[in-house]
């Protein structure tokens, strides 16, 4: 087939999934202590529970005959969270392996000429996504995010994209880290209803120092775990809307904080975030990748397909 990522990187449509973690604890009654999903390739049924909702995009993306980009479930999979669940680095690298094996399997089965899938693997902040806690220099964070690189790499991804960065020095590690080994790589960041990172950067300026730190390595950049209220403002700022290619938004406007202490999933209005997206694309064709982050399920990204593809 056609170079997957070539097709990624011209404003050919993606897709990818939604709120993988809040869906099999809300949606579907998963036990997932610290929304840690890779736990569940250690479950007798875990591997068929995923395949169930990955299928439910993936269809959408055969449906609408768009392509999709399928995240491996390693958000949590690095050493400081898998310490809190009893995982030691070679199991979390037997399980980093697995999920590009099930992703690479899912695949296999599903591509076509009209729906290329890109395999990524999937790597998320050692602390939390909402808070930047556990603050790393750029060198640390290369170091700490090289054995799952390697292990990615080693397996087969076509490239390996960091999910709710909230701070510049994590996010420019992770990408030393890929450039080290030759890994093509994806930023996103998560923003507050101000549109700054957690940290307080404005995200402009943290994209602009990793560009400037590594060459512009970065395939794009991207957004995610925040509503498109909270950062639509900001998106046609210099420097920024020539990066971004992707946005992944919570279902909920509200803010972290307030997501923090929910108890129940708001799964907000999808008719206003589809509107949402639309908008944003309608304004910035360059964001051509689509997805949802906290909250969203297939039907938020049906909604999506509906007003974008139709």
């Amino acid at each position: 087939m056609e170079n997957r990522l070539e097709k990624l990187l011209g404003n050919e449509p993606f897709i990818s999934d939604g709120g993988l973690e809040t869906d099999m604890i809300f949606n579907r009654g998963i036990d997932l202590p610290h929304n840690a999903v890779f736990t569940m390739y250690d479950l007798a049924t875990g591997k068929d529970v995923l395949n169930s909702y990955y299928i439910d995009f993936i269809k959408l993306a055969l449906q609408y005959k768009v392509n999709f980009i399928l995240e491996t479930p390693t958000w949590r999979s690095n050493p400081e969270w898998g310490a809190k669940l009893g995982y030691a680095q070679k199991d979390l690298s037997r399980i980093n392996a697995e999920a590009v094996e099930h992703m690479q399997s899912i695949r296999a089965e599903f591509e076509t000429e009209t729906t290329q899938i890109v395999v990524s693997g999937n790597i998320g902040p050692r602390g939390d996504g909402y808070k930047p806690g556990l603050l790393m220099n750029e060198a640390d964070a290369a170091q700490y995010r090289l054995p799952q690189i390697e292990v990615f790499r080693d397996s087969g991804v076509d490239m390996v994209s960091a999910f709710t960065m909230n701070y510049v020095e994590e996010a420019l590690g992770i990408v030393n880290a890929a450039k080290s080994r030759e890994m093509p790589v994806v930023i996103s960041f998560t923003v507050e209803t101000d549109g700054a990172l957690p940290s307080g950067e404005p995200l402009e300026e943290a994209i602009a120092t990793i560009d400037q730190s590594t060459d512009n390595y970065p395939l794009y950049y991207m957004i995610n775990c925040a509503h498109p209220q909270h950062f639509k403002k900001i998106l046609d700022r210099p420097g920024t809307a020539a990066r971004l290619k992707g946005i992944r938004a919570n279902s909920s406007s509200k803010s972290h904080e307030e997501l923090d202490n929910s108890v129940v999933i708001d799964k907000g209005d999808k008719e206003l975030l589809a509107s949402e997206y639309k908008m944003i694309h309608d304004k910035l064709p360059g964001i051509s990748f689509i997805g949802g982050c906290c909250g969203t399920d297939h039907t938020h990204i049906e909604q999506m397909c509906k007003k974008l593809f139709n």
